[in-house]
């Protein structure tokens, strides 16, 4: 066979395992969580090669300034055209027989047309967004990097649109590849392309790995055949997911809007507190795209079809299971990640330019935004059972009291932080950094927290009485895993210091090694005491995954039935 067979062999044999489809809720949202779990691995590499490198410098703050913009283009205008509102309508054409591939393809074209004006717009504005982004280190480079970085949010967008189509088919392998490939590179970029194009290579390297997010979901797209639809047709059905969508695309920008006032802030402080502010943000992004992304995400088609089929009963199953679940295991990744926050932020980013002190002001912001784990993962599942029930004024008005609290509260942190030593001594003595110059920099950490736990708390309770759903399954199962949490995190606590006293956690294998042994004797600890509590999550969660990966599968639970 000559090598060029063999490469077309193998790639096929990459696509056919691409196209594999998944309908099991829980089947779907491990498979994801893995994928998140790798993509989010090579997210930790990305931000190690950036640490190492830069440190918590002045470079990275605008780096990390420059993606604002772009980020929030994405938010209140790519996502427009979002999947969440284009599942509704695509499960409905799908079930009338009518062509959903036609409708996407003039869907792109608009897309494309829409977006090209608006980023050109931008690209002109940029010297004068830039002094809005960050007033206190506006400057050339900033300018230079969000103007390539506004191809971002276009690639971005078209692949949403794409992923729309491999959600409906239940593609979620397909759909978990992308984030990968995004990754890979932004890596590329750091390791090739800025020694030899400096700053812009950075940037240059996002939009390389945005363009492969969009292309591997190209093929499955370009093999589905349908109806060609008119124009008028597809425009009417456009209309209405941009009815359906708007609320949610303000909602979305509502949190980007919190993250650029945030930036503004930061710009302002000491330098590096912009850099600080986003490692932290992307480690507590970690867990969060691993369980409380990968649920939501998992659970959306399902809940979208069965609201269409108006079989509340089993929507209301699946939202409950989802909660459930997504609690099960963020409760724990919380305390842990709290307990073991220093050793994860050193073995992670602690390396060439990223000193210390750098690692403990990082993973004392880390502390305080994983506390919100919950919380951001709970509205992340509310706010789709409204997109799916075509409810999505709800989340926006949410969204807004989050922002509105996110704001004022870290100003008003800030205000504190600097006025009242008592205020002061407390938070640093508690986050163990109070000879750390820059500490400010925590506030917005805690306002942003809060902000999300408010967010979680006014949406659960409006979801529970909107759709008379009830919460004492969460409140059995929040005790339960509380308790059993923080008996694993002292049990880990313990074990580092234990450790500490042994190992030479000054080099990177001691520290590693201190990290890993105490978070693997605190999870057992945690497991074994909801194993003797009997939880309901723990059986629930061991049967989907003997399902999945032995060949002997217990009987099939409802919500693994899609």
């Amino acid at each position: 066979m000559s090598p060029v067979e063999v490469a077309r062999n193998t790639l096929k044999t990459f696509v056919n395992a691409m196209n594999i489809e998944v309908r099991g809720m829980h089947q779907a949202a491990y498979l994801l969580a893995l994928f998140a779990l790798l993509s989010q691995l090579l997210a930790l590499v990305r931000d190690r090669l950036l640490a190492s490198s830069f440190g918590a410098s002045h470079t990275l703050d605008v780096y990390y300034a420059a993606f604002r913009v772009p980020d929030m283009l994405f938010a209140t205008a790519a996502s427009l055209l979002s999947l969440y509102a284009l599942l509704p309508v695509l499960s409905r054409l799908e079930a009338q027989g009518r062509g959903s591939v036609g409708f996407l393809s003039k869907t792109l074209l608009l897309f494309f047309v829409a977006m090209g004006a608006l980023a050109s717009a931008l690209f002109i504005c940029a010297p004068y967004l830039a002094t809005l982004v960050a007033p206190g280190i506006a400057g050339d480079n900033l300018v230079v990097l969000m103007r390539i970085l506004l191809l971002q949010p276009i690639l971005l967008g078209a692949s949403n649109i794409l992923a729309s189509l491999t959600q409906l088919r239940h593609r979620f392998l397909l759909y978990s590849v992308s984030p990968l490939l995004y990754n890979l590179g932004i890596i590329f970029g750091i390791v090739a392309l800025y020694p030899v194009l400096g700053l812009p290579g950075l940037a240059w390297g996002v939009v390389l790995g945005a363009a492969l997010h969009v292309a591997v979901q190209v093929p499955f797209f370009s093999s589905e055949r349908g109806a060609a639809v008119p124009v008028w047709e597809a425009w009417r059905h456009v209309r209405e997911v941009l009815t359906l969508s708007v609320p949610r695309t303000l909602a979305l920008s509502m949190g980007q809007m919190s993250l650029l006032a945030l930036t503004a802030m930061a710009s302002f402080l000491a330098p590096g507190s912009i850099a600080v502010f986003t490692f932290a943000f992307n480690l507590q992004a970690v867990p969060l795209a691993i369980i409380g992304v990968s649920y939501s995400v998992a659970a959306f088609p399902t809940l979208a079809r069965l609201h269409a089929a108006g079989e509340s009963g089993e929507f209301m199953r699946h939202i409950e299971a989802a909660l459930r679940h997504m609690l099960f295991w963020a409760i724990p990744a919380t305390v842990f990640v709290i307990v073991l926050r220093a050793q994860l932020v050193r073995t992670i980013l602690g390396a060439g330019a990223f000193d210390w002190d750098a690692t403990r002001l990082t993973a004392a912001a880390l502390a305080l935004f994983v506390v919100s784990l919950c919380a951001q993962s709970i509205t992340l599942l509310i706010s789709r059972g409204y997109y799916a029930a075509g409810r999505s004024a709800r989340p926006l008005m949410f969204a807004l009291v989050s922002v509105a609290v996110s704001i004022l509260s870290a100003s008003a942190l800030m205000a504190a932080f600097h006025g009242s030593i008592f205020w002061r001594y407390f938070l640093e003595s508690m986050l163990r950094v109070s000879d750390l110059p820059g500490t400010t920099v925590l506030m917005l950490a805690l306002g942003y927290c809060l902000g999300a736990l408010v967010q979680a708390g006014i949406g659960l309770y409006f979801f529970s009485r909107d759709f008379s759903f009830p919460l004492g399954p969460l409140r059995r199962l929040s005790f339960e895993s509380f308790t059993a949490s923080v008996i694993g995190g002292a049990a880990a606590y313990s074990t580092l210091a234990y450790l500490g006293a042994r190992l030479d956690i000054n080099t990177v294998v001691g520290i590693v090694s201190q990290g890993a042994l105490a978070g693997v004797f605190g999870l057992m600890v945690t497991a074994a005491m909801l194993a003797l509590l009997q939880n309901r999550e723990l059986i629930e969660a061991y049967g989907a995954l003997h399902k999945r990966f032995v060949k002997e599968p217990p009987a099939v639970e409802a919500t693994d039935v899609a």
